[in-house]
């Protein structure tokens, strides 16, 4: 990194090792908290929620749907707009939004309002995340970009763990409205340190025009294609909202990516996808997520099949959480040494193998043998994500990351909800021509969904193996 780049602001002064360092990472790791936490606390007090307004499942998992559809559909525009206007205005601002959201959400009367709130909340969400791994990686050298992510993950990973026993801890002394008013005292903390402690840097030598139509096309596109894919099972695959949303959806990414390719300053350059170091780690990490998602069939299995408790479901379910920011941190700095290549394939290699061993759950098959195929399948999606999300940060220039890291988290939303999509979709098929919906009829139906989730994660393992060698590079 040249004297000159910095003079000419194309990017921030490097943060100094040692204190310096840990200080920051110890601030942006707040933020980090904060936005992990609010995916999964809510989950834990639908029910409670669903109550309380006197309502049924299907409206009040509009809460949850709003969040996911605004938040993904925003995350590649918000991530453009961070690379333009500088990670550090684009996280303080999202921290802004999310806080007050919260409010909004806690004081909430009604499931129109707490769903309305929640897609705002779902905006400053899009803006933290498409700030922080940028400025995280920011504090480290570009030799060290994998134990930036790798901290990262493992921060998240502690966040999603914590949501749901903290959401019912908060739910059973206070009520559910205290589940979004934690994010006040949390948010304040995030932003007080992020606005003394966080790098500033705008990464582009000279100001660039925002592309508002391209940005408009594309959120309307995936927006609609996630609401179809989100909602098929619900709707019908066959309906018509939902064919509707699907080649809508469709038609507006394509005029989307006619707009890319003609404009002077697009979102993202396209031509980055016939580039193998950009293509291989985003298709890696759509099927790595496609093929996880499988797994949301597991406490069907468990709960309905085999007659466990909803807290033994969860206690086994959350031992791979555990597995995962563990191995998070250490294949992130695995990568920095020896690339992103090797780790992310024997991670997917795990991932498949643990989805396969799981696809022949039935009334037999040993609790202790579940819970070691979740260690198992932990350690392999520990072992990935670090190192493709190094991967894909290395394959652009540093101006660029924004965007990068919005890409993939489209990846990663979009994997989940078509791998939930096709899983719910095996598994219902597989149980009607089964005729069996009794214990026995749902294990066979979610062995065969986990098994295509296998098969998913395998072509995952063929798509990271196609990384260069050394996906580290140096910051350009």
């Amino acid at each position: 990194m040249s004297a000159a780049a910095i003079a000419r602001g194309r990017v921030g002064t490097r943060m100094q090792p040692g204190v310096r360092r840990t200080v920051v990472v110890a601030a942006l790791g707040v933020g980090i908290y904060l936005a992990a936490l609010d995916i999964s606390i809510v989950n834990a007090i639908l029910p409670v929620v669903a109550d309380a307004f006197g309502t049924d499942l299907s409206a009040i998992q509009w809460v949850v749907t709003s969040y996911l559809l605004v938040q993904s559909a925003l995350l590649l525009a918000v991530g453009r707009l961070a690379d333009l206007w500088g990670h550090k205005r684009v996280y303080l601002l999202g921290l802004a939004v999310f806080i007050l959201s919260s409010v909004a959400c806690g004081l909430a009367s009604s499931t129109p309002s707490l769903v309305a709130g929640r897609a705002v909340q779902a905006i400053g969400a899009s803006m933290i995340f498409a700030s922080l791994t940028v400025l995280l990686t920011h504090v480290f050298p570009s030799d060290q970009r994998g134990r930036a992510v790798g901290i990262q993950a493992t921060i998240v990973y502690v966040g999603l763990a914590s949501g749901a026993p903290l959401g019912g801890w908060l739910t059973d002394l206070f009520g559910w409205h205290a589940v979004f008013m934690i994010n006040v005292p949390i948010g304040l903390l995030a932003l007080l340190l992020g606005w003394r402690t966080a790098p500033s840097a705008i990464s582009t030598e000279r100001r660039e025009p925002f592309d508002r139509a391209g940005s408009a096309v594309y959120v309307l596109g995936l927006g609609l294609l996630l609401l179809g894919l989100n909602q098929g099972h619900a709707w019908g695959w066959t309906s018509a909202p939902i064919v509707g949303c699907l080649l809508l959806g469709a038609a507006l990414l394509a005029a989307w990516a006619a707009i890319e390719l003609r404009v002077s300053s697009p979102m993202i350059d396209l031509r980055l996808f016939g580039e193998r170091a950009f293509a291989a780690p985003v298709a890696s990490a759509f099927l790595c997520y496609t093929g996880i998602s499988a797994t949301f069939l597991l406490p069907f299995a468990l709960i309905q099949g085999r007659g466990l408790s909803p807290a033994q479901t969860g206690l086994i379910l959350t031992c791979q959480t555990i597995v995962m920011a563990v191995t998070a941190s250490i294949s992130g700095s695995l990568s920095d040494r020896i690339g992103a290549r090797t780790p992310a394939t024997a991670g997917m290699v795990l991932l498949s193998a643990g989805l396969l061993l799981l696809s022949r759950i039935d009334a037999t098959l040993p609790i202790g043998l579940i819970v070691g195929i979740q260690v198992l399948m932990g350690l392999g999606i520990g072992l990935f994500t670090s190192p493709i999300s190094s991967a894909i940060l290395g394959a652009v220039p540093t101006e660029r990351r924004g965007v990068a890291n919005g890409v993939l988290g489209t990846a990663r939303t979009l994997g989940m909800v078509l791998g939930v999509g096709v899983a719910g979709a095996v598994y219902a098929t597989t149980l009607g021509l089964a005729g069996d919906a009794g214990g026995d009829g749902v294990l066979r139906a979610t062995g065969v969904g986990l098994l295509v989730g296998s098969g998913v994660a395998l072509l995952g393992a063929v798509a990271a193996a196609l990384l260069p060698g050394f996906a580290a590079k140096a910051d350009t």
